[in-house]
């Protein structure tokens, strides 16, 4: 099923490159927190620059996709891509020896995470050119979103025995080598030269979000849910007196994603993408909520191996959505406003459910995180009427 995809001309080619320059993202921000630690001596030095570095990185990524979609791939991403590359490289030098003052770390941590490019989001364009069938697009979907997962699983654990031999700037300096490299393979691609900017396509300016609000709020909700868990997760770990279970509960989580994703790329789904991207949100919803009545560590793993099930079904929905709802030319921004939706959910979850652990019993905050993907859910099912217009009749002269 799945080999049809690959087996697409150029598919496995590009996919991979993209995949490679993605990887950074799974190694980039574990080794500049090691990094910022070891060269400041400061957990709130380094916070601060994983805060402005994380914050840059989401909140102007439908930007950037934006300069994508209009001048294409080749002519936007390369320069973000290298400029990205270069300033984690200096990143890395300044924080290879101790010393440098916290400020500059901030100035260059903004810099960086301005730059930060749209790989996955313009993968997913290109995805959509090369696939016209809905079918094959919703099984590539999938296993991008499977892969993606499984990236910033493998991402920290690549860290972890990176920093066993060597400082941890070597691996923020390693990330900007895999972006660098793996941007220009991906671009190399004559299949992301072919992606037409859309100034060529389109005169008129889209309003993109107006468009995709339905994929936005429910992945909002999605990524609210799953920062709430990760948090979560790590106190019902600490109560229980096994911190080191956390990574284990964490794991089963991604590896029902995983399968989830898995199993929906295989579906011939009849359901309506919007009907589904709706049901989806009440299983997530549902699966957290069950997690507030885990007994143990392991009932706290199923229950999290449940909540994976329905993420990367519900992600891959949106993004088909999303595809669906604009023109050709401004997917990539499409996309972005997608991804950017859940990260910022994930940011803001953690942040949330922050101030209600310690205050409230675990099993309260895992309901309360289930009101996220709820709510969204529910006011997707909401449709404005538009009242129908009364008739003209003889007792009711026109112009009243």
């Amino acid at each position: 099923m799945y080999a049809a995809v690959l087996r697409t001309p150029y598919a496995l080619r590009t996919f991979g490159a993209a995949l490679l320059g993605r990887l950074s993202y799974g190694t980039v921000s574990l080794s500049l927190m090691l990094a910022v630690k070891a060269a400041t001596g400061s957990y709130a030095v380094a916070g601060t620059v994983m805060a402005v570095f994380g914050a840059a990185s989401v909140l102007l990524s439908p930007l950037r996709a934006k300069f994508i979609d209009r001048y294409g791939p080749r002519r936007a991403l390369t320069p973000m891509a290298l400029a990205y590359a270069v300033l984690l490289a200096v990143l890395a030098a300044v924080i290879w020896r101790p010393g440098v003052p916290g400020w500059l770390l901030v100035v260059l941590a903004l810099l960086a995470g301005a730059a930060t490019p749209p790989l996955g989001p313009t993968m997913r364009t290109v995805w959509s050119q090369l696939l016209p069938d809905r079918r094959l697009l919703q099984r590539a979907y999938s296993i991008d979103g499977v892969a993606e997962e499984l990236l910033f699983v493998s991402g920290p654990l690549l860290v972890g025995v990176l920093v066993l031999f060597a400082p941890a700037a070597f691996g923020v300096a390693m990330s900007a080598g895999l972006v660098a490299v793996g941007t220009l393979v991906f671009v190399a691609s004559p299949v992301v030269g072919a992606v037409a900017p859309a100034a060529r396509q389109h005169r008129q300016r889209a309003k993109v979000v107006g468009r995709i609000k339905r994929p936005v709020i429910v992945t909002l909700g999605v990524g609210i849910a799953l920062g709430a868990a990760d948090l979560l997760v790590l106190a019902f770990v600490e109560d229980s007196g096994r911190a080191d279970a956390a990574a284990w509960v964490l794991a089963a989580l991604s590896a029902g994603s995983a399968v989830g994703g898995l199993v929906n790329g295989t579906v011939d789904w009849r359901l309506p993408a919007r009907t589904r991207l709706t049901l989806l949100a009440f299983g997530l919803a549902a699966a957290l909520g069950a997690a507030a009545l885990a007994p143990g560590l392991l009932a706290l793993a199923g229950a999290a191996a449940c909540v994976g099930l329905f993420v990367a079904p519900a992600l891959t929905t949106a993004y088909l959505i999303a595809d669906d709802a604009v023109d050709p030319g401004l997917r990539t921004q499409a996309g972005a406003w997608v991804n950017t939706a859940v990260n910022a959910g994930s940011s803001g979850g953690t942040a949330g459910v922050g101030l209600l652990v310690g205050h409230l019993p675990l099993p309260v905050c895992f309901a309360a995180a289930a009101v996220a993907p709820l709510v969204a859910g529910l006011v997707t099912m909401v449709r404005r009427r538009v009242p129908k217009p009364v008739p003209v009749t003889a007792s009711s002269p026109s112009g009243v």
